[in-house]
């Protein structure tokens, strides 16, 4: 299977979805309200990203206090088993240290100390939050969790990872996502119900059938979205998620397309 699906996730972004990432991580101010929403469900990528330093606490209490349907967020497994809540391999981008994750402890995480966003210098806006941290916040704000699974995941820590969850009575408040296909086929082995949506820089109607068959939604970069192609999706059962959208002009566009769902950094 990993070889049928490799060709959907290049290794970069598009140098456009790059660029509004990166407008969008240094250019707001201030949310940005767009109207009716005709249903479609929105989620706070990486918490409130645009206003906190991402995948924080502090950007995930500012989104619970907002009309967001979920908070998305990433996660990894440490050295010692840990699991920590930051999106890239490295901390390079978001402090001033290189710390490898997956090949460091979470002593040595918790230590880094993140570039301060608009002024918030607490811990909750600079450290490095544990996967317990940011459920707490969904929880609390009742929210849906929308959680990622960065990279490959052996079963043995899906499983963890599940009942890290279960243990805090938050499992049917989840939907999990990835790139990877495997951690897909993994998380729909354990349970028939969870809700799963892979994750994709590219539409390919191919893909479509093999999404149905396991009753997983697609979560696809929005430029590469049509009306037509919402509607073949939708015609096989098949929901659409899509990132990451900072313009109210796609946000309504991609509403008129029919979506299920809009993933952004900061539109309410």
């Amino acid at each position: 299977m990993r070889k049928i699906y490799r060709f959907i996730r290049p290794v970069h972004l598009p140098f456009e979805a790059a660029s509004l990432l990166k407008r969008a991580a240094n250019g707001y101010k201030k949310i940005v309200e767009i109207g009716d929403k005709n249903g479609v469900r929105f989620i706070a990528h990486r918490g409130l990203s645009a206003l906190y330093r991402e995948n924080t606490v502090s950007s995930f209490k500012a989104a619970a206090k907002e009309n967001y349907f979920g908070i998305e967020t990433d996660v990894h497994l440490t050295l010692d088993g840990k699991y920590v809540i930051i999106h890239d391999d490295n901390t390079a981008r978001v402090s001033n240290v290189n710390i490898p994750v997956e090949t460091s402890t979470l002593e040595k995480i918790r230590e880094v100390t993140l570039k301060p966003k608009n002024g918030d210098v607490s811990d909750e806006g600079t450290k490095i939050p544990m996967l317990t941290d940011y459920l707490s916040v969904c929880k609390e704000g009742n929210k849906i969790a929308v959680l990622e699974l960065k990279n490959h995941f052996d079963e043995k820590y899906i499983e963890e990872i599940i009942g890290i969850i279960k243990e805090m009575d938050y499992i049917d408040k989840m939907i999990f996502i990835s790139f990877d296909w495997e951690n897909c086929i993994t998380l729909r082995k354990l349970s028939k119900d969870f809700k799963i949506q892979f994750l994709s820089c590219r539409y390919d109607k191919k893909l479509v059938p093999h999404l149905a068959s396991n009753n997983f939604a697609l979560d696809v970069y929005h430029r590469d979205l049509s009306k037509r192609k919402v509607k073949y999706m939708h015609d096989n059962g098949v929901a659409v998620n899509c990132w990451t959208v900072d313009s109210a002009k796609d946000a309504k566009r991609l509403i008129k397309c029919g979506v299920d769902f809009i993933t952004t950094n900061v539109l309410v």
